[in-house]
């Protein structure tokens, strides 16, 4: 498994074009996700030149154990850089033949898939290794407590984060193994989101049930937005089973049906 996850990585790091998106995924997440309280500062002195005042200090966007879900669910529009990177790296394949020349040395179909996957799942972790840390520096700085208890508070988010990265690579890994053109791919990806939202506002009179089984709006549920409860509003702080259960088994199929296409493929 490690040497297959080897291959892909020799291969995407002789792409400059892969450490010029690694590189502005991971500075424009750490700077976005790390600046918040220097948002509200400057929002709140843009409200003071107005005569009104505002107490950043009843926002607790870093407290203990908020800012683990205020940074998973803010971080998570960021994905859509890495599954760029991902469309990039499998189209490749098909463009410069890299994908024939692994099968003519020996690696299975199978092993080229999983080489793919693996790389996704490294992405995925990577991704919410760096979040947990700007949540755990921001929030030993501006947290007023940092019991042990209160830090511990709603990591279990992060296993939600890590589906939602990999549920996204594995989708565009499909759509990429599908359509082997870059640029169309990218638009696909970039377009899932409004299409669905079409398809599933037609259907929402007749069958409402469905709705939540679609992959995209799946993985909106699974992760709602935080930022309401500082109006006062109820929000949904805790892993739905059933929420997991459909992303999980969207995962499983946008992976299957890429093996399954590259297995029946003539390349």
């Amino acid at each position: 498994m490690l040497h297959l996850l080897q291959i892909d990585l020799k291969k995407l790091t002789s792409y400059r074009t892969f450490w010029v998106i690694c590189g502005l995924y991971f500075v424009t997440l750490a700077v976005a996700t790390a600046s918040g309280m220097e948002f509200l500062k400057w929002l709140a002195r843009m409200f003071e030149d107005f005569g009104q005042e505002i107490n950043i200090d009843r926002i607790p966007l870093y407290h203990f154990p908020d800012v683990w879900l205020n940074l998973i669910w803010f971080s998570g529009w960021f994905k859509i850089v890495l599954a760029i990177m991902v469309v990039i790296s499998v189209t490749n394949e098909y463009s410069y033949r890299t994908l024939r020349q692994n099968i003519i040395d020996g690696m299975s179909r199978a092993e080229f898939v999983t080489s793919k996957v693996l790389t996704n799942v490294l992405l995925s972790i990577i991704s919410v290794a760096m979040i947990f840390f700007i949540g755990l520096v921001t929030g030993l700085i501006y947290s007023p407590t940092q019991a042990y208890e209160s830090i511990l508070t709603d990591v279990d988010f992060f296993l939600a984060y890590f589906l939602e990265i990999f549920f996204f690579l594995s989708y565009t890994l499909m759509i990429s193994v599908l359509i082997q053109r870059a640029g169309l791919s990218i638009i696909v990806v970039l377009l899932s989101q409004m299409i669905e939202l079409i398809i599933t506002v037609n259907i929402n009179e007749d069958i409402p049930w469905l709705v939540p089984y679609f992959p995209m709006r799946s993985l909106w549920n699974l992760i709602e937005c935080p930022y309401p409860r500082y109006a006062f509003q109820e929000i949904k702080d805790y892993l739905d089973p059933l929420s997991f259960a459909i992303v999980a088994g969207w995962t499983i199929v946008f992976n299957l049906v890429a093996y399954r296409k590259i297995k029946k493929s003539d390349i």
